[in-house]
Parts: C-alpha cells; sequence; structure tokens
C-alpha cells in the first residue's frame, strides 16, 4: 500500500470513528453514507475487491466476508443514474439507488450471466470513471415504512431482472479462500440487508469543512 492510500484509510478509519459515535443519534440510512452491508441470514458483510471472475462476464467480484474490520466491505449510497438526491437525506422504501464499492470506485451490479459456484445470477462490481456504469447498477430499497431504517432489515431488488441480492452460503477457493458466493435469485431469501458498521451523513450534525473533505475523499 503506497503512502497516500496509507493516509487515505487511516482518514477513513478516523471519519468511520466519528460516524459510529453520530450513528447513534440516526435512525436512517441516509444518501451520501459509507456502509457495510451484513446478510443477516448467513452473518456476512458485503465485499468486492481487484479480483475478477475467472468465468461468466469477467468482472470484478462481488463475495460476503465473516470479518468485520475489512476496509473493503465499505459502500457509498448514491441515487440513481442522471437522478439527485440530498447528502443525508433519509432513502425512502421504494427508493432506488447505486452502491459505489468505495475501494474500487465500482458498482454493485448485475445481469443475466450465471454466477460462478450455484449457477444463479452473478453478481459483479461494474463501471469506470468513479462509478460510471449503467442500469445494471440500479436497485431498488425494499422496505417497511417511509423510509430505510438503520435497524432494520432490507431487501435489495435489482431493477434490469427483478432479483434479490442475495448469499448462497458456498465459499471460494483461492485467491479469495473462505468468501461466500453473492448472487441474485427470484425469491428474496437470505436477501435480508442491514446497515451495520459506517459513517452516516446527517447533514445538520456537520460543518462545512467535515462536508467538503467528506465530498473529496468519497
Amino acid at each position: 500500500m503506497t503512502y497516500a492510500n496509507s493516509i487515505f484509510f487511516l482518514s477513513l478509519s478516523f471519519l468511520l470513528f466519528l460516524g459510529q459515535i453520530e450513528a447513534k443519534r440516526t435512525q436512517f440510512v441516509t444518501c451520501g453514507s459509507v456502509i457495510k452491508l451484513l446478510n443477516t441470514d448467513y452473518k456476512v458483510r458485503l465485499h468486492s475487491h481487484d479480483v475478477k471472475y475467472g468465468s461468466g462476464s469477467g468482472q470484478q467480484s462481488v463475495t460476503g466476508t465473516e470479518i468485520q474490520e475489512d476496509v473493503n466491505s465499505h459502500w457509498v449510497i448514491k441515487s440513481a443514474t442522471g437522478k439527485f438526491c440530498k447528502r443525508g437525506e433519509p432513502i425512502a422504501c421504494g427508493a432506488v439507488i447505486r452502491l459505489e464499492h468505495l475501494a474500487t470506485k465500482k458498482n454493485l451490479h448485475s445481469h443475466h450471466f450465471p454466477s460462478p459456484l450455484s449457477g444463479n445470477q452473478e453478481i459483479s462490481a461494474y463501471g469506470d470513471n468513479a462509478g460510471e456504469g449503467d442500469t445494471g447498477d440500479h436497485w431498488t430499497v425494499v422496505c417497511k415504512g417511509d423510509s430505510w431504517l438503520r435497524d432494520d432489515s432490507v431487501l435489495l431488488k435489482h431493477i434490469d431482472t427483478d432479483m434479490f441480492l442475495s448469499v448462497t452460503g458456498r465459499t471460494y477457493g483461492r485467491p479469495i479462500n473462505g468468501q461466500l458466493e453473492v448472487v441474485g435469485v427470484s425469491s428474496p431469501s437470505s436477501s435480508h440487508w442491514q446497515a451495520a458498521e459506517g459513517l452516516f451523513i446527517h447533514p445538520s450534525d456537520f460543518n462545512a469543512k467535515a462536508q467538503s473533505y467528506i465530498h473529496t475523499e468519497l
């Protein structure tokens, strides 16, 4: 890891620590927040890394990891392509969002390719130029009530294919040994996700300097 990257992740860790304190007063998951998503059925966090699938699309792989502290499990919540959501605005139930992988700047994505282990629908990370992808990056937040609550689990339904983001329980070998397969499925079994650790943006509680720093670095 380069010196610049080390400084970045140290700064991010500090911001995430502040976010954990702030989150105690914030009940909603909000636009612009940087979060880890916990699959409550298998107790793994949604994860990606610069490792491509050896089959299917050949795009960047997405998995589930049991390691809570892994920095490659951070995702930035964004609006749909061409849309705008105000930083700190609660994500409404039924909203269409994108999830950008913080470390590699690619979006959570799906399409009609079979997954490597189970043959379900492949989930990948896709896009260039800081998260510019296509409609395959769009996910509907399925939840109860008006907005996505931090303590509630939600379903993430892929717009293009009507599949739910899920985990099969099957594990990969090298080079991602022990990580679980993440797929798209038609039935919402093993498809419940909860916002776990992260930096929850809440504009009334962040001063202008902090807002500027977060916008620049994330």
